[in-house]
């Protein structure tokens, strides 16, 4: 923001510029030799007592306010430099805190947060007390054990469509089963598929990347990832990567256990144990499900439920029934531990 202001010319490098000159506008030394001659002004050392400023009249009370303003210019000015400079080599803080992906239409109907949250949240969770609480018994949701700022970063919308634009990718029917598969370029997916979700669309109209991924093509990406550090025994990690827009989601459904991280977004869950099958169909979206069958659910029939939000991961034990709905559009990235 600062550089902009400053190339648009803003008073303050007006104000420079006559200091520079003299007292002239920039514009007054117009050509070559008279942009060479305002570099060579702003760049010399300092000048040794008894010398006149570069460029700015000696003796007389013009001459010195001139060198004042002058000096406490080209301290301001270095003060934004430094400034401008840190941020950007800050992971991510080149983009806005949406990475770039808030979509500027209207939002889904119904996608919704609930402040309801009935999955525990651990920011000082141990490997030994995670084994013996989660791992085999329920969801949890963990914060703070990793710091993925750098990926974060690599997963803003302008760096994703630089560095995978013309990659293909495949995408799945958002139902139960995920039939169908559809390829396309990354970039088609990002400009014209990522429209918040129509609440009247089934399954098997919406199509959903995540997983599928070419990992030889998206490797370069899934390198700065730091996984979750707990493992479970005789198993392996397996990442799938995907992006949603708002109202999109995948209906119950179960498989092995992983761990959930939300990197751009907020992402919905509802969970089942095993011996719980939920109330559902399965070509109907969890938007869906949420507007026509939850309403109706008596309190012990509800699903844990819990919306996570950009750096928490949510973690889910084998065979846990689980339907997703994402708020906003979303970037994820899950951990299957196979």
């Amino acid at each position: 923001m600062v550089t902009a202001w400053l190339q648009a010319g803003g008073g303050l490098t007006s104000a420079f510029r006559k200091c520079s000159l003299g007292g002239r506008d920039e514009s007054a030394a117009s050509g070559p030799r008279g942009r060479a001659a305002v570099a060579a002004t702003t760049e010399r050392p300092a000048n040794r007592a008894g010398a006149g400023a570069p460029g700015v009249p000696r003796g007389g009370g013009a001459g010195r306010g001139g060198l004042m303003a002058y000096g406490a210019l080209r301290g301001l000015l270095g003060l934004l430099l430094l400034g401008t400079l840190a941020a950007r080599a800050r992971p991510g803080a080149a983009e806005a805190g949406d990475g770039g992906w808030r979509w500027d239409g209207a939002a889904a109907a119904g996608a919704e947060e609930d402040p309801r949250c009935t999955v525990e949240r651990r920011a000082d969770l141990t490997y030994a007390e995670f084994v013996q609480r989660y791992a085999f018994l329920r969801p949890v949701i963990l914060r703070g054990l990793t710091d993925n700022s750098r990926f974060r970063a690599l997963c803003s919308r302008p760096r994703l469509l630089a560095s995978f634009g013309d990659s293909v990718v495949r995408l799945s029917t958002a139902n139960t089963y995920s039939y169908q598969k559809v390829d396309l370029p990354f970039q088609e997916l990002v400009e014209q598929l990522l429209r918040p979700q129509d609440p009247a669309s089934l399954g098997n109209d919406t199509l959903y990347f995540f997983g599928d991924n070419n990992f030889t093509e998206w490797e370069p990406l899934f390198r700065h990832y730091t996984p979750p550090p707990f493992r479970l025994l005789g198993t392996s990690p397996a990442y799938s990567f995907g992006i949603a827009g708002a109202g999109s989601g995948v209906p119950f459904h179960w498989h092995g256990p992983g761990f959930s991280e939300v990197i751009y977004g907020r992402k919905r869950w509802f969970l089942y144990p095993p011996e719980k099958t939920p109330e559902f169909h399965p070509n109907k979206t969890t938007l869906s499900w949420l507007q026509d069958i939850y309403p109706a659910l008596t309190p012990s029939a509800r699903p844990l439920e819990c919306t996570v939000h950009a750096g928490e991961v949510l973690y889910f034990p084998d065979h846990w029934w689980h339907a997703t709905l994402n708020l906003d559009t979303s970037v994820f990235i899950s951990t299957f531990l196979g």
